[in-house]
């Protein structure tokens, strides 16, 4: 664990700064201490925004992941960790489990990815998910003993997933 934050760390610093600077932190939506629930109406993220929630994700490297878990105190699973950035970070409160977050938002070509937009992985019904950070890079809380972690979308593993692309 240790040696990966130190082999992390010169990718992830340089790239969290360079967001933090260019676009500093994002406007909330809504009343203080209000989370909008998503209807049928999509919500729309600025850029401002989807950065803020790429580096917010980034931030949560290395939190434990706990099925069901959905704070940076008790660890994260997958959809967990996708709810509390979005709802933290946007103002904007996703569906709790994978299978509904593939109706999340709208669907996107492999092209149009953009920091902030989600990643789902499997065929039909999804069974895995992260949030695309730039770079062909997502953060993820993959599995029991592991950690929320940074992936590529060209590595060996997810390389051969069927995936799909949201944007909220």
């Amino acid at each position: 664990m240790g040696c990966l934050r130190i082999l992390l760390r010169p990718v992830l610093l340089p790239c969290a700064a360079a967001l933090l600077v260019a676009c500093g932190s994002a406007p909330r939506t809504g009343s203080p201490g209000t989370v909008p629930s998503v209807t049928s109406t999509r919500p729309t993220l600025s850029a401002q925004q989807a950065s803020d929630l790429a580096i917010h994700a980034l931030g949560l490297v290395g939190t434990p992941y706990r099925y069901g878990g959905n704070t940076p105190e008790g660890g994260f699973d997958c959809s967990g960790l996708i709810n509390y950035v979005y709802r933290s970070r946007a103002g904007v409160a996703p569906p709790r489990t994978v299978s509904q977050l593939s109706a999340f938002g709208g669907a996107i070509d492999a092209g149009e990815l953009r920091t902030g937009d989600l990643v789902l992985f499997g065929r039909g019904t999804p069974w895995h998910a992260g949030i695309y950070v730039g770079q062909g890079r997502f953060v993820h809380a993959p599995s029991t003993g592991g950690t929320v972690r940074l992936d590529r979308l060209d590595s060996t593993y997810w390389a051969r997933q069927a995936t799909q692309y949201r944007r909220p």
